[in-house]
């Protein structure tokens, strides 16, 4: 048994598996460290690589992710004992007047297994509630999905009040922008920070503005 059997089940997406695997290496005094980057965090960079080559869909993608879960729910408590510092901390909400919510959960369980800290606000969420959170949270990115075409505008005067707020009430957070609907160009004319055009490159993003 060994933190690989971690990885390979989340690839076979075998949730209880996955459980009991981080379990056990927890009894065996696995690194903690270890059975996160190793055994939880890399099967889902493989699943965005596969994502991103056209041989695996969402409805896996969504599975590996739940797998994930599964472990960093018995992980976290250790987590935060052992000193073990998210990487940063994300407001993810699909915005005022859309209420589909599938992928933005699929964007918070990803980026959650990749080692950040996350805040779901859940669906229809105004500006001002994110810029609320994002306060009380001291959180560093700024997350807004939307599924309809419709909700686009709404997209654009979130991303608009929100820089406004890093400008005028010192909020110092980055915004990222994503769903079916929307584009890169149509995220840099609103004003947002970065585009994810799907939920592996939403993570990609996130990370990009830690690492430079």
């Amino acid at each position: 048994m060994a933190v690989r059997d971690i990885f390979d089940a989340v690839l076979d997406y075998e949730e209880d598996d996955v459980a009991e695997l981080v379990q056990a290496e927890i009894d065996a005094g696995t690194d903690v460290h270890s059975i996160l980057q190793d055994g939880l965090v890399a099967p889902l960079d493989d699943i965005g690589e596969r994502f991103s080559a056209g041989t695996l869909f969402v409805p896996e993608m969504l599975m590996a992710a739940e797998a994930v879960q599964a472990g960093l729910d018995i992980l976290r408590p250790l987590l935060t004992e052992t000193g073990v510092k998210p990487i940063g901390t994300v407001v993810l909400g699909t915005v005022k007047g859309d209420l589909h919510d599938i992928g933005k959960n699929l964007v918070g369980l990803l980026l959650e297994g990749a080692g950040f800290r996350v805040i779901d606000l859940g669906t229809d969420v105004g500006a001002e509630q994110f810029i609320a959170s994002a306060q009380e949270n001291d959180a560093d990115i700024i997350a807004l999905s939307g599924l309809l075409t419709t909700s686009m505008p709404e997209m654009a005067n979130a991303v608009a009040t929100l820089q406004d707020a890093n400008k005028t009430r010192n909020l110092n957070v980055k915004v990222m922008v994503g769903g079916p609907p929307v584009h890169h160009e149509f995220a840099m004319k609103i004003g947002a920070d970065a585009y994810g055009m799907d939920a592996p490159a939403a993570v990609e993003r996130a990370r990009s503005f830690f690492t430079g």
